[in-house]
């Protein structure tokens, strides 16, 4: 792991390429591990809409979203409590996050070729002094991010598989998603699409 001085976006840290190839593939292999235990489902938005992300976790608590709402839970909708988060993954809060806790979720979203997500806030959270760290492995996205209210000018830029972003201080609550995902940019997943891990303090 390279730290590097980062790009700042709207008071986002973006650390380029802050994972190399052998470490991006050990941390691929970890994430295959949490999926055959707790398994990636579509989440269903409280209006019945699935979303176009698949989506698992690791640690304390998952976040899922159905009927009942947008929440943490212990436990996985299948029932299953959500296994440990992966040393590699943990590794990467300790080098870049600044926090003074550890994380509580480690989210683990994919996108395939046609998955996008909308401009939203990370709210669910109880402590707002605490970072959110997204790393991005697999095909490169297309990041954007907006204000602390919706609408008003945004600005995007391209994340690259081992690229890591940390979402804290005045940019925690800047809204922010993804529009696309550029299939086959990146060899990491065979059968190609992107990882998302992003790690949260949840209480």
């Amino acid at each position: 792991m390279q730290k590097s001085v980062p790009l700042d976006l709207r008071g986002m840290q973006v650390f380029r390429g802050l994972l190399d190839l052998e470490e991006q593939k050990r941390m691929v292999a970890a994430l295959r591990d949490v999926v055959r235990e707790v398994p990636l489902f579509h989440p269903m938005t409280p209006s019945g809409k699935r979303m176009s992300v698949r989506m698992t976790s690791a640690g304390r608590f998952g976040w899922i979203t159905d009927a009942k709402g947008y929440r943490y839970s212990p436990t996985h909708p299948e029932g299953q409590t959500w296994p440990e988060i992966p040393e590699i993954v943990l590794k990467v809060w300790l080098e870049v996050s600044g926090a003074t806790r550890a994380p509580e979720s480690c989210l683990i979203n994919f996108y395939d070729a046609e998955a996008k997500m909308g401009l939203h806030q990370d709210r669910d959270e109880q402590d707002f002094s605490q970072p959110v760290v997204s790393i991005s492995l697999g095909d490169e996205a297309l990041f954007r991010v907006g204000n602390e209210t919706r609408g008003g000018k945004t600005e995007s830029l391209w994340l690259s598989s081992g690229d890591v972003v940390v979402m804290g201080g005045a940019s925690r609550l800047l809204y922010h998603g993804i529009d696309r995902v550029k299939p086959g940019s990146s060899s990491l997943l065979p059968k190609g699409g992107r990882i998302n891990v992003t790690l949260r303090v949840v209480t």
